[in-house]
C-alpha cells in the first residue's frame, strides 16, 4: 500500500461563531486536490473537546458526504479515507452514545482516543478490560486509536498495541509518540494485521517510512499537504529529493509551535484562498494572531514553493 497524508481538519467557524459547512466542504475539496489520501475529521486539531456532540457529528458527516461525493464524481482517482473521532466523553454510557452518533454520520473508521479508556492510567489491563468492553457495545464498527495528548497523552503500551492489532477490530493508529525506534517497533508488532500506524511528527516521518509507517496524519497537511503527499509517494523511487523534502519538512513543522489552529486557518483563508470568514478557534481567538506569526506563515509558504519548483 502507498503511504498516504492525512490532515487533521480544523473546524471554521461562521462569525455567529457556529460551524461552517460551506467552507469545510471547500478545505475537503483543498485536501483532495492535493493529493491526501484521508482526512481525520472530528480530532483536537477540530477542537473536539469545545464543540457540542451534535457539532462533532456534523463535522464527521460533512466531511463524510463531501469525500462520496468527490468519489462519485471521479470515480477514476482513489477515494479518500475519512476517519473520525469525537470521543470526548468520561462516562462508558456517554462514550457508547458520542462514538454510535459518530459512526451514524459515515466515516469509513471511528478512532478511539487512547486516554478515554482506563481514565485514572491504572494500568494496561484495566485499559484492555474497558476497550474490549467498549468494543463490544460497538458490534462491526472498523476502529482506530488517537494519542490525543489533551487532556493528557496516553502513550500505547506494546501490550496495549499488540491487542489492538491482533484483535482484528482496529485499522487505523495516529502515532504522537514521535520517537523514530519506537515507531520501528510498533510498526514490526503490527506487521500482518489490519491495523497500519499513521506518524503525526514530521520530522521522523520519512525514517518511519522507511520502517514501516503508513503515511502521515498531522498538523501541517493545513499548510501544504501536498509537499507530504508527494514524500508519501516518493520516498522510495527517490530518495535524494526524499531527503531534501523531508529536511523542509521537518523544519516548517516546527512553526506547530506557534498560535495554531488560528494560522492554520490564517494560512487557509489568506494563502489557500479558501471562503473561511473567520480565523477564529474556540480555543484562542483571532487576535492572539500576530504580525510575526503570520509574517512565519508567509515564510514558510515562500520556501514551500521553492521546495515544489526543486521536485516538480
Amino acid at each position: 500500500m502507498t503511504a498516504q497524508a492525512f490532515p487533521t481538519m480544523p473546524t471554521p467557524f461562521n462569525r455567529d461563531g457556529s460551524v461552517d459547512t460551506g467552507a469545510m466542504r471547500a478545505m475537503v475539496d483543498w485536501y483532495y486536490e492535493n493529493g491526501c489520501g484521508g482526512i481525520f475529521a472530528s480530532c483536537q486539531s477540530s477542537e473536539i473537546f469545545y464543540l457540542t456532540e451534535a457539532e462533532r457529528v456534523l463535522i464527521t458527516k460533512t466531511v463524510a458526504d463531501r469525500a462520496r461525493e468527490l468519489a462519485s464524481a471521479h470515480p477514476e482517482r482513489p477515494r479518500l479515507t475519512v476517519v473520525a473521532s469525537g470521543h470526548v466523553s468520561e462516562r462508558f454510557e456517554d462514550q457508547v452514545r458520542e462514538l454510535s452518533a459518530v459512526t451514524d454520520a459515515g466515516p469509513d473508521t471511528v478512532i478511539l482516543i487512547s486516554n478515554r479508556m482506563d481514565i485514572s492510567n491504572t494500568g494496561d489491563d484495566a485499559w484492555i478490560r474497558e476497550t474490549e468492553r467498549l468494543m463490544n457495545a460497538l458490534p462491526d464498527i472498523p476502529l482506530g486509536v488517537y494519542e490525543c495528548p489533551h487532556p493528557y497523552k496516553r502513550l500505547m503500551s506494546e501490550t496495549m498495541l499488540d491487542f489492538c492489532g491482533k484483535s482484528g477490530r482496529f485499522f487505523y493508529m495516529k502515532d504522537t509518540c514521535c520517537d523514530a525506534a519506537v515507531m520501528a517497533r510498533r510498526c514490526e508488532i503490527l506487521r500482518g494485521t489490519p491495523m497500519k500506524l499513521y506518524n503525526a511528527n514530521a520530522q521522523t516521518l520519512l525514517e518511519s517510512l522507511r520502517t514501516g509507517a503508513a503515511g502521515y496524519c498531522g498538523v501541517m497537511c493545513n499548510f501544504h499537504p501536498d509537499l507530504y503527499a508527494k514524500l508519501c509517494g516518493l520516498w522510495e523511487s527517490d530518495p535524494e529529493t526524499a531527503e531534501d523534502l523531508q529536511a523542509f519538512l521537518g523544519i516548517a513543522a516546527f512553526t506547530e509551535a506557534l498560535a495554531y489552529p488560528v494560522t492554520a486557518k490564517y494560512h487557509l483563508k489568506e494563502i489557500a484562498g479558501l471562503p473561511l470568514s473567520t480565523v477564529d478557534a474556540r480555543t484562542r481567538p483571532a487576535s492572539e494572531l500576530t504580525d510575526y506569526h503570520k509574517s512565519c506563515i508567509r515564510q514558510m509558504e515562500r520556501l514551500a514553493a521553492v521546495m515544489r519548483e526543486r521536485i516538480g
